[in-house]
């Protein structure tokens, strides 16, 4: 007993110090083992993206630098974050199955973030092994199929943002998610039916997909929104009046859509509200005070309806319009809603239908092409332009065609996908873009023109072009020259984003300023790759074949999808630019615009071109 007793004493020491060796936990700033092969192997499933080239065997993962974000905890990966630039799919080789099957082992994450990384397949249902997920970003990628159901069971879920994918379908009932405060699922083909969604969300975006369906009167209980975009779907039926006065809505964006009917006139704004975007959908009557021109703290949009302003221009349709589109549209659920008939008769009656509607419709064709000249020309006839006046800036207002036409032009009618809507701005909000033409902001100059750089007030970098016009005779063909730039919008072209037009003080029906709006390519031109021997050996043969058809489209839109086409374009590899993702922008094609001599304005050199890409020639 006594030698017990001193063994147990010599060894207690011992005994204690491997106990605390045993709780210590794993310092955070390095992973076990097995993580780290884990990540080894997401780097391999990856096809060794430029993001994730670096890593080996001796990678301290846990202090990478940007675009890559790993944090760890007790020797875990808890965040993963990594930002590609794919704009093209992984090999045939990937497979998303087992992409996940490995990624779900790393059980502690919370933030998991995979943009832009060329993800192909339907989003597996083993998600849910993601049981303390907080953050899913798997946006701008193109995972396509249902979303799964799994993403339902992600309780701690706080943000899910799928955004850009080729998600079609219904969405999972996402209303059991208590602690979800960030919906994006924007640029699929999700639809239907409006989502189940949580009563805690403060931002939800659901713009550019194929809802089908009415404003959901369960949004009164989402009290926290703040952010509610739904635009550029199919949404049906009046304007809730109570979804502007929700409490904590800040920005409201219900553009194009096929909404209609009247807006309540005693309806209530909510004093945090301060954009209100109902533009391109089939409203009328009169705007309530709270979101019309009488409203002075909030920016409201509502061109493209059939609504009676006091607005000079003619940006609304005649309200006969709205009622015969929102006829036309209420014809197909009116025949789902029809009760079944009888096997027979009912194929009797689709025979009788159809003969008539083929007979009809070999009819309106005929008639159609022998007016369609015509038409155009008749619309052609009655365009109008925006004038920015001193005192008339508290509601932007877009241009559009003849309110008459039977079919207004794409472009006019809704925003070209990637796009903001075109845009008349206003003088003052040109010279905030460039901070009052600051001589730093000039990049280049002629005789009647400058070009700036600028800064738009979301913070995106823009080029405007200022064209002071010298001669009245100009007034009409300026105005033709107008008619074109909101077309020239188009992912493979240097796209115009809108103008601004500033008339004569002695003569407010003549132009003396007009200034259009570019958007800025960041990166650097096609030529600048090739001759560089570094940035030449990233362009293998996939990108190489990605910049030529891209191009070749631009040219292809140019020529075709234009009235008049834009021909005789100066096309050189210099002024090729490509984008961050290396998309081919086509700029230095030719803007019609009057000048003395009667033919296009050439107002930059070759140098100047090369420096901006866009403008007179883009």
């Amino acid at each position: 007993m006594k030698n017990f007793l001193v063994s147990l004493y010599y060894l207690f020491p011992a005994i204690i110090a491997i106990i605390l060796v045993l709780l210590t936990p794993i310092p955070s700033a390095q992973l076990t083992t097995s993580e780290n092969r884990i990540l080894l192997q997401v780097q391999k499933l990856l096809e060794y993206p430029q993001a994730l080239q670096g890593w080996t065997n001796l990678t301290n993962f846990c202090s990478l630098p940007p675009p890559l974000s790993i944090v760890c905890f007790n020797g875990h990966v808890t965040e993963l974050t990594v930002v590609g630039n794919s704009s093209w799919t992984l090999s045939e080789r990937f497979s998303i199955e087992s992409f996940f099957t490995v990624l779900t082992k790393l059980s502690n994450m919370k933030v998991l973030s995979l943009v832009s990384l060329g993800l192909w397949g339907p989003l597996p249902s083993k998600i849910d092994r993601f049981w303390s997920l907080e953050v899913m970003n798997f946006s701008s990628n193109f995972i396509y199929g249902e979303i799964s159901p799994s993403v339902s069971s992600l309780k701690n879920l706080k943000s899910l943002v799928l955004a850009n994918n080729l998600f079609n379908g219904s969405v999972p009932d996402l209303g059991k998610l208590a602690s979800l405060e960030e919906l994006n699922l924007s640029g699929n083909k999700l639809g239907p039916e409006f989502p189940s969604l949580s009563k805690n969300l403060v931002r939800v975006i659901l713009r550019n997909n194929s809802l089908r369906c009415r404003i959901p009167p369960q949004l009164i209980h989402v009290y926290k929104l703040e952010l509610f975009d739904i635009s550029s779907n199919v949404i049906f039926g009046n304007i809730p009046s109570f979804i502007f006065s929700l409490p904590s809505l800040k920005y409201l964006n219900l553009a194009s859509n096929q909404l209609s009917g009247y807006l309540s006139l005693n309806v209530s704004c909510s004093s945090s509200l301060t954009f209100v975007d109902i533009s391109h959908n089939l409203l009328v009557g009169t705007l309530p005070s709270c979101i019309g021109s009488n409203a002075s703290n909030r920016t409201t949009l509502y061109y493209g309806n059939c609504l009676v302003t006091r607005s000079l221009l003619s940006d609304q349709y005649p309200s006969s319009y709205c009622q015969k589109v929102e006829s036309l549209a209420a014809v197909k659920p009116s025949i789902k809603s029809q009760k079944r008939e009888p096997e027979m008769e009912l194929g009797q009656i689709i025979g009788i239908v159809g003969g008539v509607v083929g007979i009809a419709g070999l009819m309106v064709l005929l008639i159609w092409c022998i007016f369609r000249k015509s038409k155009l020309e008749k619309a052609d006839s009655n365009y109008s332009i925006g004038i920015s006046a001193p005192n008339n800036f508290s509601i932007r207002a877009y241009s559009r065609p003849n309110i008459n036409a039977r079919r207004p032009p794409l472009p006019m009618r809704q925003p070209v996908l990637g796009f903001p809507p075109y845009c008349i701005f206003s003088i003052e909000e040109i010279e905030d873009a460039t901070n009052n033409f600051d001589p730093s902001n000039l990049i280049a100059e002629g005789s009647q023109e400058q070009l700036y750089k600028g800064w738009l007030i979301d913070g995106s970098m823009v080029m405007v072009n200022r064209n002071k016009l010298k001669q009245k005779s100009l007034h009409k063909n300026s105005i033709q020259s107008l008619k074109v730039l909101p077309y020239l919008r188009h992912r493979h072209l240097v796209s115009v984003l809108g103008h601004c037009v500033i008339t004569h003080h002695d003569h407010p029906q003549m132009i003396s300023t007009i200034f259009i709006v570019f958007e800025h390519v960041s990166n650097v031109s096609l030529r600048d790759y090739l001759a560089d021997r570094r940035k030449r050996e990233m362009l293998k043969w996939p990108q190489r074949m990605a910049i030529s058809i891209g191009i070749a489209r631009g040219i292809q839109f140019l020529h075709t999808r234009v009235h008049p086409g834009i021909f005789g374009n100066n096309i050189k590899i210099e002024n090729i630019l490509l984008d961050d993702c290396l998309n081919a922008k086509v700029s230095g094609y030719s803007i019609p615009w009057p000048s003395k001599k009667g033919h296009d304005s050439k107002l930059y050199d070759q140098r100047a071109l090369n420096q901006i890409g866009s403008l007179r020639e883009v």
